[in-house]
């Protein structure tokens, strides 16, 4: 007696679209709705701009706003201000990025290790990260003003100009101060990436004779990898991004522009002069180096 075989019927159109379970939709949906509403309609809007000659105008009033085209980018592109801000930004990821991943996973193996008063140094290095930059930068002027802390320590050996009116130095205490500020979320990262490593790796290691530094190298760091390439992108979006420690710490940018950021220029531009059109396409033309800093740092990590 042979089976008849009776063709698969297909799931009804509702159950194709919405899947088995739709009211997961519900619940994503608040996110979705906040993604649109302050990302993505702020960033095409954004892009929208930058190809016009458009300024901030009255609610109601009817002004002309012409199409420029790439007008604005190329202005951008041409305008030594921008390039210098750019090449802020390269200096500060250069030294922020790999001080962050350095000092961030030893000290998280640190804090990770049965040591005396554990969960006060854990708390201490997140303090920094959850107080007001304000509040912070205040004790940073003291340190590094002409006649702080820290050249009194150097003393002759301190810079003249002094750090923060240096535009040689000025962009390094920058980005050494963002790197202390923010050291605390990325430690906390590395802490719990920390927790997934089987122990069984580090006694496997000693029994093989391998002193901490050895475990270190060839256990924690490719143990914790994946939260490297976190920590590595996030990072570089996040100094990228910088606007309050130029604009607290060097006045606005200084000296001589010394120290201004693409994001500041675009406060500047946009809300001071009332360039609108041509910060957005600032904004646009960050935003684009950005994701392909992010793209290559996360394509060479992975691949090693």
């Amino acid at each position: 007696m042979t089976a008849i075989a009776t063709p698969a019927t297909r799931p009804p159109l509702r159950r194709r679209l919405l899947g088995r379970q739709p009211l997961g939709y519900l619940f994503v949906a608040p996110y979705v709705v906040f993604l649109a509403a302050i990302f993505a309609y702020p960033l095409g809007f954004a892009v929208y701009i930058s190809f016009h000659d458009y300024f901030f105008a009255a609610p109601g009033a009817i002004v002309e706003r012409p199409f420029v085209g790439l007008q604005n980018f190329t202005d951008a592109l041409a305008d030594p201000v921008f390039r210098r801000a750019m090449l802020n930004v390269v200096v500060f990821l250069i030294i922020n990025v790999p001080l962050t991943v350095a000092v961030g996973l030893v000290l998280a193996t640190a804090l990770n290790a049965a040591i005396p008063f554990r969960a006060f140094f854990r708390a201490s290095y997140f303090v920094p990260y959850v107080t007001a930059s304000v509040a912070v930068i205040g004790v940073w002027l003291w340190l590094f003003n002409s006649d702080g802390l820290v050249n009194n320590l150097l003393g002759p050996l301190a810079p003249d100009p002094s750090w923060l009116v240096n535009s040689f130095w000025a962009m390094p205490v920058i980005a050494l101060f963002a790197t202390w500020k923010q050291l605390g979320f990325y430690i906390l990262l590395y802490l719990a990436a920390l927790q997934n490593i089987p122990k069984e790796l580090y006694e496997a290691a000693e029994v093989d004779g391998a002193g901490p530094v050895r475990r270190f190298l060839a256990v924690t760091v490719p143990g914790v990898r994946p939260t490297t390439t976190l920590v590595v992108i996030a990072a570089t979006i996040t100094g990228a991004n910088f606007f309050t420690e130029p604009y607290l710490l060097t006045g606005r940018g200084g000296p001589n522009g010394a120290s201004v950021s693409p994001v500041l220029l675009m406060y500047t531009q946009g809300i001071e002069q009332g360039h609108a059109g041509y910060a957005a396409a600032i904004g646009v033309l960050l935003a684009i180096m950005v994701m392909a800093v992010s793209l290559v740092n996360r394509y060479l990590l992975e691949r090693s």
